[in-house]
């Protein structure tokens, strides 16, 4: 066995998980706030501005931080968001993307241009898949049903105070996220992602197709290799894109463990590749 990739996976899990464990508490916090104090308060809210939803995820979504699209899975996962508003946030999110741009000196019309380009996609495809979902029910809004992730983690929330739960909620998806990041980042660091990555790079269209799928793996190291090798000229503007539009962080894995209906995940998960591909395409095609 490496050692040397098994500490730097140890390392870099222990700096994702520091990162993103405050996120996941306030999360579960908010959720359990919402289920016990002010349920009904809340159905109306979404009722107003559930449609608005895709406009502010995307929008937040574009802030350069790792928990937000963790967050996003768990609030759908919960009934809080609709689905257009985490597809919106897992599309627009930068990753690690804005500081790498930033310190290899990209050009700042270069960088607006990916990260309005990253929000715009990210509202349209949110707002269309909400539209779709409101035809396909009939506009029928199911509320809440964050009971549901409390009784999948058998938390016990109605016997306690919502901060023990929260923090039960917590430690349990956090342990799973440990455990499933220390295996991607081993495989990256044994693997050498930025060499997968580049073995990519002499074939344009093809390209897009795996650096999108290569994008989806829920490692800040992917974002990282895509945009030092689209700056150092590897990577074509495409490829580059549709790589980092399939990026979401950790939120796909929130996803798988907090929502039970695995049709949907992987509907959603082929949805993100397919848009991050097609958007891939035909910006190397333009550009």
């Amino acid at each position: 066995m490496d050692l040397h990739a098994l500490l730097h996976a140890l390392k870099h899990t222990l700096e994702d998980a520091l990162t993103l464990i405050p996120f996941l508490f306030l999360t579960y916090l908010c959720m359990e706030y919402l289920e016990t104090r002010a349920q009904e308060k809340t159905i109306n809210i979404l009722k107003k501005t559930g449609k608005k939803g895709p406009f502010i995820g995307g929008l937040l979504g574009a802030v350069p931080q790792c928990g937000f699209s963790a967050a996003a899975a768990n609030l759908y996962s919960g009934g809080v968001i609709t689905v257009g508003t985490m597809v919106a946030v897992f599309l627009s999110t930068s990753d690690e993307m804005l500081p790498i741009l930033i310190s290899g000196q990209a050009k700042i019309s270069d960088i607006i241009f990916i990260l309005v380009s990253k929000v715009i996609i990210g509202i349209i495809a949110g707002l269309l898949v909400d539209l779709f979902v409101r035809k396909l029910y009939r506009g029928n809004q199911k509320g809440l049903h964050i009971h549901d992730l409390c009784e999948q983690d058998n938390c016990h929330c109605e016997d306690g105070s919502i901060l023990k739960s929260a923090l039960t909620h917590t430690l349990k998806t956090g342990l799973f996220i440990v455990l499933i990041l220390f295996a991607i980042n081993f495989l990256s660091e044994w693997l050498g992602m930025e060499k997968l990555v580049e073995m990519c790079a002499g074939y344009p269209i093809l390209s897009i197709f795996i650096v999108s799928l290569i994008g989806m793996v829920p490692n800040c190291a992917v974002s990282v290799a895509i945009t030092t090798l689209y700056l150092e000229g590897v990577l074509s503007f495409g490829s580059m894109f549709a790589g980092l539009l399939a990026c979401s962080g950790l939120g796909l894995v929130i996803l798988f463990k907090t929502n039970r209906n695995l049709k949907k995940n992987l509907i959603i998960t082929a949805g993100i590749y397919a848009i991050s591909v097609v958007c891939g395409i035909l910006f190397e095609l333009i550009f």
